[in-house]
């Protein structure tokens, strides 16, 4: 049985045919394209489990991809890995800001690549072991059904920050730094900067509007969920 279906989006062929079998070999279904238009077709056929999709295409580049695949309710809280050539700081938090949830800088090691893979997916696995629904105050976190609201609108979050918010708010009035949100929000195999917690805190109280506010940053420590219903 497979573990899931992994669409990749990268115009380099023999990179593919390495995701796809390294991928393969654990028990992953593996589809791919070589361009943007075509991952975008097959991302919207399929619903995968995760996205892997690279920033340089000839086509559609990667943050365009990405910010389209964000943007529509079906493929929103797709995973998606971000694959780039370049291991510039700043062009990898543009790429989180975008709405990716990981990337690994080419090259990588086949060991790395599953290692993500499995971290990033076990985040998904692992909200169904939490209460199916936390209320704070206007604020409703439904984890079976990965769904978010503020007064009673509907809040579209990428798979990271979805996993940010439920850990913060099942734990309201703890200060947690962002090393302690990395490992326990997001998994110790996730290789991600302090930056990477700052971009995704920033989206998520962007995307919650009023109730962003719940939210609080201490400077030089890290962040809170406000200690109220």
């Amino acid at each position: 049985m497979s573990k899931g279906t992994v669409v990749v989006i990268d115009d380099e062929k023999d990179l593919l045919e390495l995701v796809r079998y390294n991928l393969e070999k654990e028990g992953y279904t593996v589809v791919g394209a070589l361009d943007g238009k075509s991952g975008l077709e097959l991302v919207m056929r399929q619903r995968p489990a995760l996205v892997m999709l690279d920033l340089m295409l000839p086509d559609i580049d990667g943050l365009e991809i990405c910010r389209r695949l964000r943007s529509e309710g079906r493929t929103a809280a797709i995973p998606i890995i971000m694959l780039t050539a370049k291991a510039a700081e700043a062009d990898r938090v543009v790429g989180l800001e975008m709405g990716s949830d990981d990337y690994i800088t080419k090259p990588f090691s086949p060991r790395e690549l599953l290692a993500r893979v499995k971290a990033l997916l076990r985040r998904g696995g692992g909200r169904q072991q939490a209460a199916d629904t936390l209320r704070r105050g206007d604020l409703v976190i439904d984890s079976s059904r990965h769904e978010v609201t503020c007064q009673g609108r509907p809040v579209v979050l990428t798979a990271t920050e979805f996993r940010i918010l439920e850990f913060l708010a099942a734990h309201p009035g703890r200060v947690y730094s962002r090393c302690e949100i990395i490992d326990s929000a997001l998994g110790r195999e996730t290789a991600v900067l302090d930056r990477t917690v700052d971009v995704h805190v920033l989206s998520i109280r962007k995307k919650l509007g009023s109730c962003g506010e719940c939210i609080e940053t201490l400077r030089g420590v890290g962040y809170r969920f406000k200690d109220k219903e």
